[in-house]
Parts: structure tokens; sequence; C-alpha cells
């Protein structure tokens, strides 16, 4: 069984900054790709970032091209998603989650985490 645990969630004014993180633990992290996804109050789920198995290959959102920026650490068996420039339209729970192959396709994850809060108050 996969757990991801995220962590750096919180409240920021607009136009600064936050940096995700996701632990993964449970399976051999540096073979699966990973990705972000978001889902705000009233809305549904959607993508935000994705990253292959071995973090050459990455992928955005139109909404956060620019301003974040998905990584990973396979010595540490953690993802992360620094966001910088917030908006309150970024406003959401962030989730991380982990595909069962090594490269991501939509939002074919087998695992998910429980998601943080991310505020971003005007």
């Amino acid at each position: 069984q996969v757990q991801l645990v995220e962590s750096g969630g919180g409240v920021v004014q607009a136009g600064g900054s936050l940096r995700l993180s996701c632990a993964a633990s449970g399976r051999t992290f540096s073979r699966y790709a990973m990705g972000w996804f978001r889902q705000a109050p009233g809305k549904e789920r959607e993508f935000v970032a994705t990253i292959n198995s071995n973090g050459v290959s990455t992928n955005y959102a139109d909404s956060v091209k620019g301003r974040f920026t998905i990584s990973r650490d396979n010595t540490k068996n953690t993802m992360y998603l620094q966001m910088n420039s917030l908006t309150p339209e970024d406003t959401a729970v962030y989730f991380c989650a982990a595909y069962p192959r090594s490269f991501p396709y939509r939002d074919k994850c087998d695992f998910w985490g429980q998601g943080t809060q991310v505020t971003v108050s005007s």
C-alpha cells in the first residue's frame, strides 16, 4: 500500500509563495510518475502539474504555467510544488497523486494523498 502525505499548505497573501511537499512510501518511488491536483470549493478537481518518474518531463495546467514548478527528489521519496505569484484563484485543497507507471496519463492515478489546504487572501 502506498502512502502519500502532503505538507506545506497554509494561508498566504496574494503575490506570495508556498512550497508543498509530498512524502511517499510503500513502493519504489523512482519508478512512478507523480502529479499535483487541486479542488476549490464547489468545483471539480483539476490537474495542476505532473512529473515523470525520473523528473525530466513535466507538464502544467495553463493557469499555473510560469508560476508553479513541480520537482522531485527520488533520493528522498518526495515530490514538491513550488508556487509563486499566488492569487486568490489558487485557493484550493491540493492533492498529490501517484501514477501506476513511469509516465503520467490524465488523472489515472492509483494512489492519492489526503490533501493540504492552500488559502490565498486578497
